[in-house]
């Protein structure tokens, strides 16, 4: 295993031994390994204490049957998930994905990460994910109610607000939160606001936690060029996807003064040089529940629609791949060199693929990981389970001024860390480094569970 510490060889061996066929968290695995080196040789009770065997090895995975009934009276069958990783730091947190690719395999892999990028937060909470091959994309308001309500017939024996604490992910919006918070409450008869995070403002939710993730993105970016004497003034920007983390990407840059001038769905993506029109794009994807090819049309300005090829070709200054797994490969990456794009900052989860990212590093394109740069959503989510614990509510103001200091804190930890283990600049050791050190010193504290 090339490149791989020779005390870790092992223990990814076991890892892809134990799991077959879950290729994204075999991916996810190796990552965080392949920066571990420095620190087994530093702190070698991590591995004497099987301390990385066991953060490899869920605390729990749950797999059961939602069963539910369409419009048209069938009888639908859906497969649930919820994997609780790992509660070292708090309990368990990480979004709800509802998307036909969904697997076992996504889930562990979405689940893993998801354990670093809490701990970078520096906030207690846990690792943990979950979701449904469900797709309710061109379902009824109707039918996704029955399918939630299914859903948490189930999940709900095994979340709570110190147990563990979902939130919203790929095809878990307002709505579909708002369904299973109220099956919730209908089978346990309390009203546990911190039972999910991403609620609506009016029933517990928190200012901001749309945004977050997508403001967290670009706010770690921008420490990033301010750390250069720089900043996002005049710069162009590339935004893959168009859900909720791309589309508040899209507003914050433009506000912190660059242009994004692309962005895309699984149709295809759009170009308008002049700069995204933000108020269209909302309307079309959360009014119309539309498709990005319809902006050209409605925007009336040079804007274009390409149904083909790759939106990476597109030129511009900075990358922020914020639609799904593995949506930028090698082939990407050389093109987006070649184009002169200097830093990419991950606002989707494990976006980039490991060809893609050796290839920035070979490159020198600053390259920011997902589990640092998007912590901004769960951070939030932590936020909305502070005021929730409260019974408080913090306005818009507050809230991301809070959001923005925990991403500078990110940006500085991960920094500090990599100086300190030898590998100056490098975002990625720094974020897992971190990441992973105070989740391994709470195990050691709490012994052998």
């Amino acid at each position: 295993m090339p490149g791989l510490d020779e005390k870790l060889q092992d223990i990814y061996a076991e890892v892809l031994q134990r799991n077959p066929g879950e290729a994204e968290f075999h991916q996810a695995v190796r990552e965080v390994l392949d920066s571990l080196g420095p620190v087994v040789a530093k702190h070698p009770q991590y591995v004497d204490a099987a301390v990385i065997r066991r953060l490899c090895e869920p605390e729990r995975q749950i797999i059961f049957r939602v069963p539910w009934v369409d419009d048209a009276g069938t009888v639908q069958i859906n497969r649930g998930f919820r994997v609780e990783f790992n509660s070292a730091l708090g309990p368990y947190k990480g979004g709800l994905r509802f998307h036909p690719s969904v697997y076992l395999g996504i889930v562990k892999f979405l689940g893993f990460e998801q354990i670093f990028k809490n701990s970078l937060t520096g906030m207690p909470i846990g690792g943990g994910k979950g979701g449904s091959d469900f797709d309710p994309k061109g379902r009824s308001d109707a039918e996704v109610m029955r399918f939630c309500q299914s859903f948490m017939t189930e999940l709900y024996r095994h979340i709570g607000e110190h147990t563990d604490v979902p939130a919203g992910d790929i095809g878990v919006g307002g709505r579909e939160i708002g369904y299973l918070f109220g099956q919730y409450k209908r089978i346990t008869n309390r009203y546990e606001s911190g039972v999910l995070t991403g609620k609506g403002l009016s029933w517990g939710g928190s200012q901001v936690r749309p945004e977050a993730t997508g403001y967290g993105t670009v706010f770690f970016t921008e420490q990033i060029l301010d750390r250069r004497g720089d900043s996002f003034e005049g710069k162009r920007v590339v935004i893959s996807g168009s859900g909720n983390v791309a589309i508040h990407a899209v507003e914050k840059v433009h506000q912190l003064g660059g242009t994004v001038v692309a962005c895309s769905d699984s149709s295809g993506y759009i170009v308008d040089d002049k700069g995204i029109d933000l108020e269209l794009l909302k309307e079309i994807k959360y009014e119309r529940r539309g498709r990005i090819h319809e902006y050209p049309e409605l925007s009336g300005s040079t804007a274009y629609f390409v149904d083909s090829g790759s939106i990476w070709e597109v030129p511009c200054d900075i990358a922020l791949p914020c639609a799904t797994q593995n949506e930028l490969n090698g082939a990407d990456a050389r093109v987006l060199v070649e184009n002169g794009c200097r830093i990419v900052a991950e606002g989707a989860n494990m976006p980039c693929t490991p060809e893609a990212t050796r290839l920035f590093a070979e490159a020198g394109v600053t390259f920011a990981p997902g589990k640092a740069a998007n912590a901004g959503g769960v951070a939030t989510s932590a936020l909305e389970m502070q005021q929730n614990a409260s019974r408080d509510s913090w306005s818009f103001e507050h809230t991301e001024q809070r959001l923005e200091s925990i991403m500078r804190g990110i940006h500085d930890r991960c920094l500090e860390t990599a100086e300190e283990y030898g590998t100056p600049g490098d975002y990625v050791a720094g974020a897992n480094i971190a990441g992973f050190t105070q989740v391994a010193d709470a195990m050691l504290a709490l012994g052998i569970v």
